[in-house]
Parts: structure tokens; C-alpha cells; sequence
């Protein structure tokens, strides 16, 4: 049995929870949960905001453990090795996407914490190939967010070829945000951040920004004409985004990896006349996690976190749904 925390109905506190998993899949793997990181997305599934939630519903999409048990066809992963699982758990491995890398585009991949259940648990299953092994320097207790808001701001670099002499400004300093600063700040390029307080500014000037901008002043939004190369939106809220356009640089993007449910509104002159993008992606493919660890491991980055222990869920789920939390919430057993 894989003893568990899951809510009964859309909104309910967690509560302990069992079930049986039955037999191991020949290209599963078991993971025993050491950490598993607790993310927006996890309280946005909670409510069924996305319409996507099934109940009981189990949480986690952030895991660190260590393998427990392995599939009879998996041989790249064996017991006892120091893992992570993200938001998928699995992809069909034959459409386009998937043959062509892009695992993470799979319109047929599991996700973890839909339809089937997460990490909030002593156990968890997936597919072998949606899990990566923790490279040497990346620490356990601190690497889950890695897996969803750290492969979320990472995964843009890579898709769209960032250059080290890029100038990126990211919108949002929270838990995805603050990720974004750190990359960003190891990747070479020159990192704004937008913020609307002062305690704001001096915080993402630590977390690696070299510069902030008032999000709040128009007067400094206009002085930001033409400035930037990328802006990374991570945010889930609706701002007035032809301000942020205008700050884009001829050819510059603005990105979205936050999930903000209100329409875009933009005008199209803005874009046409510099050549300018709208675009937005998700997590990361396999191959382009294992590499954001590896990158992470080099420049000694990790998320800020802080610890709650598995019986204290509630506890946690409030402090992140109330913004208190600075700036990611792991859980432990």
C-alpha cells in the first residue's frame, strides 16, 4: 500500500490516504519520496480551477527521493539512485514531439498529478523516462521545485537560444521568478527585475538581478522603451502587457510561463513594427531537465526554500495560497 495525503472534493483539506497501486509497470520505476515540493499549481488543481482534477485527489509534482523498485524493461535507472519527478510521468514516445525530443510537447504525456496520484505520498510511481537522476551538487532537500519552476524559467533559454549578452527582464518575483533571476544571472546575461515594492527590489538584487525596475511607475516603464532582448512573465495575474511590449527591444519576446487565466490584450502595431513575439511554454523535455541540473549544479544554484513536514500540508497549502512563502515550500516525512 503507498500511504498518501489526498483531498476528497475541490478545496478540501488533505487527509491521510491509501491505496494500492498494484503491479509495477515494466517501464516504471517506484520512487520513495524524501522531499517533495508543494507548487501553485498543485493548489490550482486542488480547486479544480483547470477543470483537469479528479478525487481523491493526491498532490506533488516536485519529487526527490530514491528509486525503490524498477520495471522489468527499465535498465537506465536502478535501486537506491537519488532521483527527481516533475510534472510528467510519462509521454507516448511515438508521436512527432516526442521522436523529435520534445517530450515535454507530448499530447498524449501523464501528468502526475492528473488523473492519477502524486507525490504528497511515501511512494510514487512513473515512467522511467520522465525521471532524471540527481547529479552530484544538487541537493535532495532543496532540489524538487527544480523539477516544475526551475525547468519552467530554464526551459526558454534553451528553446529560444538565449545569448549570454541578452538583456532579460523577468516580471514577478516569487517562486518561479526568483529561479529565473539566478539562471538567468549564471547564463551571463544582464537580468532586470520588475517590482512593486521596495523590500521587492532589495531581495531580487540578492537573488541575482542586477537591475529593478517600479512595475508600478509608468514614468519607468516608458524609460524602458526598446530595452529588452526577452521579458519573462511568471506571474498569473492580468497587468497591462503593451506597457511591457513597448520595452522590448526590435525582435525582442515576451514569454509567458505564468499561467494567467485572463485574455492577452495587445495591439498588433506594437509587434508588427518591430518585429516583436508573444509566446509561452511549459516544462522541459527530459534531456533539457537533466541539463538544467547539471547547469544548476555548476553555478551552486537552488532554490529558496522552506520546510514543513508532510503532516503540516494544510498548514503548508495556506501559507503558500496566502503569499507568504519565500519562495518555494518543500515537504519532508
Amino acid at each position: 500500500m503507498i500511504h498518501a495525503y489526498a483531498a476528497q472534493e475541490p478545496g478540501a483539506k488533505l487527509e491521510p490516504f491509501e491505496y494500492d497501486p498494484g503491479p509495477l509497470g515494466a517501464k516504471e520505476v517506484e520512487i520513495k519520496v524524501d522531499y517533495c515540493g508543494l507548487c501553485h499549481s498543485d493548489l490550482s488543481m486542488l480547486n479544480n480551477d483547470w477543470g483537469l482534477t479528479s478525487y481523491p485527489f493526491v498532490p506533488g509534482h516536485e519529487v526527490a527521493g530514491t528509486i525503490a523498485a524498477v520495471g522489468s524493461d527499465v535498465t537506465h535507472l536502478s535501486v537506491g539512485q537519488v532521483v527527481g519527478l516533475g510534472w510528467h510521468a510519462g509521454y507516448c514516445e511515438t508521436c512527432p514531439s516526442c521522436l523529435s525530443g520534445d517530450h515535454n510537447l507530448c499530447s498524449q504525456a501523464d501528468q502526475t498529478i492528473v488523473g492519477r496520484h502524486g507525490g504528497f505520498a511515501d511512494k510514487v510511481r512513473a515512467e522511467a523516462t520522465s525521471v532524471i537522476p540527481l547529479p552530484d551538487g544538487v541537493d535532495p532537500a532543496t532540489a524538487g521545485p527544480l523539477f516544475c519552476g526551475g525547468i519552467t524559467v530554464f526551459n526558454p533559454l534553451v528553446q529560444y537560444e538565449i545569448s549570454p549578452t541578452s538583456k532579460v527582464a523577468v516580471i514577478g518575483i516569487g517562486g518561479l521568478g526568483h529561479l529565473a533571476l539566478a539562471f538567468l544571472n549564471a547564463w551571463g546575461c544582464e537580468v532586470t527585475a520588475f517590482t512593486s515594492s521596495e523590500a521587492k527590489r532589495t531581495e531580487a538584487l540578492e537573488l541575482g538581478a542586477h537591475k529593478t525596475l517600479n512595475s508600478r511607475d509608468a514614468g519607468e516603464l516608458e524609460a524602458a522603451a526598446g530595452s529588452f532582448d526577452l521579458v519573462l512573465s511568471t506571474v498569473n495575474v492580468k497587468l497591462d502587457w503593451e506597457a511591457y511590449v513597448n520595452t522590448l527591444k526590435p525582435k525582442g519576446r515576451l514569454h509567458f510561463v505564468g499561467a494567467t487565466l485572463e485574455p492577452i490584450k495587445l495591439g498588433v502595431f506594437s509587434l508588427i513594427m518591430a518585429q516583436r513575439s508573444v509566446s509561452g511554454s511549459p516544462v522541459g523535455s527530459p534531456a533539457t531537465i537533466a541539463r538544467m541540473l547539471e547547469f544548476a549544479a555548476a553555478h551552486e544554484i537552488k532554490p529558496v526554500v522552506e520546510h514543513f513536514k508532510f503532516d503540516q500540508v494544510n498548514e503548508a497549502l495556506a501559507h503558500l495560497e496566502n503569499g507568504q512563502a519565500r519562495y518555494r515550500v518543500v515537504m519532508s516525512h
